[in-house]
């Protein structure tokens, strides 16, 4: 048993070297970093420190379901040593970006190892195109589990920083722990009733599980803003509206809200904004991913109580 286990944990360690081995860090002593999303960017950012010099390719306010990479983008992530990114299918631009960079090596996906949720039975032509819902980040329990991820990929790459590497990660899965707590808190203080949500597109799954809220429906119903609803979907989520007096409907900021708006028009419902595939600006609401789940929170529960 015994040598089973060594054996596995050989196996292991050589997987993980494999994919991102120790790298020469550039002449200013950091590990040139590229994320895809400002939201991995700033986790990569807490986990590195100042050992990485990060860069991001989406721009603050970008969906990432429609994002199309430009020729800089190729040149930053064939200069990078570790390109982060959130996977799970989320950004469908990752293969043909990696492959132009000559860059399949570099990737670390953060997400790799949580249990994505399946969508409804109703969407399945959708679950034929998806491995799950690649919204993790909406959870800060999942996000836990990039910083284990970020750290592996960091530590491997700098194997000299590792002990800096670990100690930051620890610092920042404490501060994860903190608002995960908090999150219930502000959660608590909704009245059951009052606990079912509408939004743009399906991105709240894995925040609505974990925390008690109950998604009824989207006005796109699959996982991509970009797709498209039918008359008869947009009729039967406005039945769903009135039918369960749904108190609002949240509406990511980095979509075109004109849907929302019609059908909260429609149905008398209030139309709220809040942060989905991107933080603010430095001196915005969500200027780090802690701010972005403060602030949304804050926005569900005064929405909703």
């Amino acid at each position: 048993m015994k040598k089973n286990i060594s054996l596995f944990l050989l196996t292991s360690i050589l997987l993980v070297s494999c994919n991102t081995n120790s790298v020469p860090v550039t002449n200013s002593g950091k590990l040139k970093v590229v994320a895809t999303t400002t939201i991995v960017a700033d986790v990569v950012s807490q986990v590195g420190g100042d050992l990485v010099d990060v860069q991001t390719l989406l721009p603050i306010g970008t969906d990432p379901h429609s994002f199309d990479p430009t020729p800089q983008d190729i040149a930053k992530v064939a200069d990078a040593d570790i390109v982060f990114a959130n996977g799970a299918g989320l950004e469908a631009f990752i293969q043909h970006l990696l492959s132009s960079a000559d860059a399949e090596g570099k990737i670390v996906e953060v997400s790799e190892g949580i249990v994505l949720l399946a969508p409804p039975e109703a969407e399945g032509k959708e679950q034929a195109q998806n491995a799950g819902d690649p919204h993790t980040w909406t959870d800060p329990n999942n996000v836990m589990l990039w910083v284990q991820n970020i750290e592996s990929a960091l530590s491997s790459a700098d194997p000299s920083n590792a002990e800096v590497y670990a100690s930051n990660a620890a610092a920042y899965d404490a501060q994860l722990k903190e608002l995960d707590v908090w999150i219930r808190e502000q959660i608590d203080q909704i009245p059951a009733e009052n606990r079912k949500i509408v939004t743009d597109h399906r991105l709240l799954g894995y925040y609505v599980e974990e925390y008690g809220l109950e998604q009824v429906g989207a006005i796109v119903p699959g996982y991509s803003s970009l797709s498209e609803p039918s008359a008869q979907e947009l009729a039967e989520i406005e039945d769903a509206i009135r039918a369960l007096d749904v108190k609002a409907i949240f509406v990511g900021n980095t979509v075109n809200p004109s849907l929302g708006e019609r059908i909260a028009e429609d149905t008398g419902t209030q139309l709220i904004s809040f942060y989905t595939g991107s933080l603010s600006a430095s001196d915005g609401d969500a200027a780090t991913y802690l701010d972005y789940l403060r602030y949304n929170t804050t926005v569900f529960v005064n929405a909703l109580k």
